[in-house]
């Protein structure tokens, strides 16, 4: 695939086969989390949290990989779901779906919810801190 510069030309630039898996995925994510920016980062579709740009404002990435379709969260996002993530190859921050079948969107999309709330969980965190401290 070539270098895309917006989600909409990375799921183009896709193979044919792929761009409908694609496309719910992103759909997914968005819906799991609308208030998340979207953009590309490492060459891949990237979802952010409040316009935070690091670590900390990472929600996922995905995209499309020989051996499926790779999906890529903080470690400590992707840690409390072992069980449930268990049945898919994966790494510290990373699962791998094969396309030969169904994507779990319904995993994806709680596996993205829980992200965004340990993101408000951490805003809460430094508004208490920021307030005892003045």
């Amino acid at each position: 695939m070539r270098a895309a510069k917006s989600v909409d030309q990375y799921i183009l630039s896709a193979p044919v086969e792929t761009r409908i898996v694609l496309r719910k995925v992103r759909e997914a994510v968005r819906e799991a989390a609308p208030d998340a920016d979207e953009s590309i980062s490492y060459g891949l579709p990237f979802y952010s949290y409040k316009g935070e740009v690091g670590i900390e404002g990472r929600l996922c990435y995905f995209g499309i990989q020989r051996a499926g379709l790779g999906f890529y969260l903080r470690p400590k996002d992707l840690e409390p779901h072992a069980k449930l993530t268990a049945k898919y190859a994966s790494a510290k921050s990373a699962l791998l779906f094969p396309l030969n079948e169904p994507i779990p969107l319904a995993l994806i999309k709680r596996l993205v919810r829980d992200a965004v709330r340990r993101h408000l969980a951490g805003d809460a965190k430094q508004g208490a801190k920021g307030a005892r401290g003045r």
